[in-house]
């Protein structure tokens, strides 16, 4: 089995899902008393936060950099970023390790292809949201049309997160909202709406809508587990 790193906290309540998911799949796939090896660095958010909403994305790579050159360092034989926004920062972390890093849009794309979707919804941060670092890269790489919801619905969505979901308070007012933007995303032709950041599936689930949702933090950790358990492990 091989050692999955984490690169964490950010926030901790969706770190605690990836835990849970990926020991979950381990002792899913192998029973009795197996769990995951995990090699894990969880940062400080309100460091990683603040310099978000500063647009000083130059120092949140240093910080994640040395943070995974940790995970490295720990017997991690991969990396996962546990996070959609910071994954803006993807590149610049990988030229500081010697480890492969399992790209989030990576694994939600094939996850669509899966199911042959076309034409799909994001709800993320603004950042993921508005910038070509996640949804530029499922368009161009994986040929899947992405669509976000107007600029009002992205505020709201943007504010819940940091606001409540980052936080660990769950409103069920948020959830409504939530959902009301899910179903707009559908009238537009969207097939399936990308829960594009790991707090989001806190506060909406498959449960809620009949609209396909894809939770990026469980398919993160599913292509994980896989990666973990392939051949030669």
């Amino acid at each position: 089995m091989k050692t999955i790193g984490m690169l964490g906290g950010m926030s901790w309540e969706s770190t605690t899902s990836y835990y849970q998911a990926l020991n979950r799949g381990v002792k899913s796939a192998l029973g009795g008393l197996h769990c995951a090896k995990i090699a894990m660095v969880s940062v400080d958010f309100a460091e990683i936060e603040k310099l978000q909403h500063e647009d000083n994305w130059d120092e949140t790579a240093v910080i994640l950099s040395e943070a995974a050159k940790s995970v490295e360092a720990a017997g991690a034989d991969f990396l996962l970023i546990c996070t959609n926004t910071m994954h803006k920062v993807a590149d610049q972390i990988e030229e500081a390790i010697d480890i492969p890093i399992l790209h989030i849009a990576d694994a939600t794309a094939e996850a669509l292809k899966e199911k042959e979707i076309k034409r799909v919804g994001l709800l993320g941060t603004k950042f993921t949201m508005e910038q070509a670092f996640y949804k530029g890269r499922i368009s161009k790489n994986h040929g899947i049309d992405v669509v976000v919801p107007v600029e009002a619905q992205q505020e709201w969505v943007h504010e819940i997160i940091y606001n409540e979901l980052c936080q660990g308070i769950i409103k069920e007012d948020s959830r409504d909202l939530f959902l009301a933007i899910i179903d707009d995303l559908h009238e537009e032709g969207c097939e399936a709406v990308i829960l594009g950041c790991t707090e989001i599936a806190l506060l909406v689930s498959q449960e809620d809508t009949e609209v396909a949702l894809f939770d990026t933090a469980q398919i993160h950790c599913d292509m994980a587990v896989k990666l973990a358990l392939g051949a030669g492990s």
